[in-house]
């Protein structure tokens, strides 16, 4: 059903640009490594849209890592084993937690302005399943933004950083299974061939494949789309990390109410204005997010309502205008206030756990093709992210990555490659409603809670629309829908076989974990299909 290029092209007759290292994507992981490889190296850095235009530009919490003499390494790998549900790598996350407050200082050098109390000490807040308060954040609720901000300000000024913005990555193309290169689609529609001794996939997640999301709407899954066509392996998709509160209000997008208003003491009621949350967890509001999402969803469900309230209004004012300026002025923008009201909410679509298999040095099972960020698997999250550790995966994998890449031989010859389709059809349909179709089949059968006739319906539906990869593609759009029609066979097809509940992926019809026949995960390659593998560094 999937074809190896979604694009007809014929490299002999393209134009060719030639760099050291492409990076796709412009978000932490992108601009990070891109700026980490510059050092030694000729960066062509491919942006959809505008440089700050990304799912980082949307992180409120902030970034995890070891800063306080209070904390460990070894609380935070607890916290984070405890929140993956015994599918993390225990070595990745190893990396992750040693790793993670070296590579802090480093975005504090390039520029990055954490908030800091009145003694000028880094102010640290604490968010779900934290032990402790370990929690960088920038302008109250706007870290991401700020990372944003000072990595593109520091990658404009690196004179062997080339940004191309409003390019569109289609391919990448591979020959004796590694990659040489990505086929590159300029904002007027002509393509070209960027030919490139590593090739880097830092293009985000795939909130896009759900109706509700708190992603932007470039976020379609690109990156998984283009590694596994080009033969990677595709790891873990069916852990979906739906945030429990995104603002549900008539008129207003799903904006997302950060984990930290929990954090500083926000509890959650439903719609007859009673707190729930101690009927399902210890830790209340702080439990892990899919424990919360679920809870959520189960009082809508007891309740007949469509979202439940999130209640900080005992708060101080002083500490909530403070903290949380974005969220505040944004939900004043509709008549809601912080200070005063309680906020409707209800889970939305997050984070995708799972996503391109890495090693440890962020490369892929297709050489030369490196991932880094959400559209990677790198093993650290497992079955359930733990909260703020998004933003310190990008920055410890990407400075790992340009490790790894210096070390790569130089490009071996590349043979003329001819991809173009007798069988596809020059037609165009509507891909803003079939879109809209896929969205509403993933909230519908794939989302929060599932089982095998909701799954079995959505795989059956997928499949028929699988007849689209015939037709011509020709715009971005069109690739975007592809590449998650492309994610969403994949997540479907692995929420199917486990036939478990564990971390972000719950099925009503199998609702416990079951380690002795689950303990492991589902692999996905273009040639071999489904494949099971036991995590031998998986650890509760």
């Amino acid at each position: 059903m999937i074809p190896r290029y979604i694009a007809d092209f014929d490299l002999q007759s393209l134009p060719r640009m030639k760099t050291d290292v492409a990076v796709v994507g412009a978000g932490i992981a992108g601009l990070y490594t891109a700026l980490q490889t510059s050092e030694y190296a000729d960066v062509v850095l491919i942006s959809k849209k505008g440089l700050d235009d990304s799912n980082t530009r949307w992180a409120q919490g902030g970034i995890a890592a070891v800063t306080a003499k209070s904390d460990s390494p070894a609380l935070h790998r607890q916290d984070t084993l405890i929140a993956g549900a015994g599918l993390c790598s225990y070595e990745a996350v190893e990396v992750l937690v040693h790793e993670g407050p070296e590579r802090l200082k480093e975005l504090i050098a390039y520029g990055t302005e954490f908030d800091r109390d009145e003694q000028g000490q880094y102010e640290l807040t604490q968010e779900g399943a934290h032990s402790k308060r370990r929690i960088l954040h920038a302008n109250g609720d706007a870290t991401g933004a700020e990372i944003v901000r000072a990595l593109s300000k520091r990658v404009m000024e690196q004179p062997n950083i080339r940004v191309l913005e409003h390019h569109f990555a289609i391919d990448v193309v591979t020959q004796d299974g590694e990659c040489v290169g990505v086929i590159v689609q300029k904002p007027e529609g002509d393509m070209f061939f960027l030919e490139a001794k590593a090739t880097v996939l830092a293009t985000g997640g795939a909130g896009q494949l759900y109706r509700y999301t708190t992603n932007p709407d470039i976020a379609t899954a690109d990156g998984i789309g283009i590694a596994y066509r080009a033969g990677a392996r595709i790891k873990d998709v069916e852990f979906i990390q739906f945030h429990p509160t995104a603002l549900y209000y008539p008129g207003a997008p799903r904006f997302l109410i950060s984990e930290a208003v929990r954090g500083e003491g926000a509890i959650l009621r439903n719609s007859n204005g009673d707190r729930f949350m101690d009927k399902y967890h210890p830790q209340k509001e702080l439990a892990p997010r899919d424990i919360v999402a679920r809870a959520i969803v189960s009082e809508m469900e007891q309740t007949k309502s469509s979202f439940v309230y999130l209640d900080i209004t005992h708060e101080p004012e002083e500490l909530i205008k403070r903290r949380f300026p974005t969220i505040y002025n944004f939900c004043l923008q509709y008549g809601l206030d912080m200070v005063t009201d309680w906020i409707p909410v209800a889970p939305a679509c997050h984070y995708i756990m799972g996503g391109v298999q890495t090693d440890l040095n962020g490369e892929t099972t297709t050489r030369r093709l490196f991932a880094c960020g959400e559209a990677s698997c790198t093993g650290v999250h497992g079955a359930n992210r733990l909260a703020s550790n998004s933003l310190s995966e990008a920055v410890v994998f990407g400075h790992r990555i340009a490790q790894r890449i210096k070390q790569l031989p130089e490009l071996p010859d590349i043979r003329p490659v001819r991809a173009v389709s007798e069988y596809r059809e020059a037609r165009k349909f509507s891909t803003r409603e079939q879109r809209v179709k896929l969205q509403k089949l993933m909230l519908r059968h794939v989302g929060v809670k599932r089982d095998e006739k909701g799954l079995l319906k959505a795989l059956t539906e997928l499949e028929r629309m699988g007849r689209f990869y015939q037709y011509a593609a020709q715009d971005r759009e069109t690739f975007e829908f592809l590449n998650l029609l492309n994610a969403a066979v994949l997540t479907t097809r692995a929420a199917l076989l486990r036939e478990e509940s564990r971390g972000g992926h719950y099925r009503n019809d199998f609702p416990n974990k079951d380690d002795l026949l689950w303990r492991k995960h589902l692999i996905q390659t273009f040639a071999d299909g489904v494949q099971e593998e036991c995590g031998k560094n998986d650890v509760e």
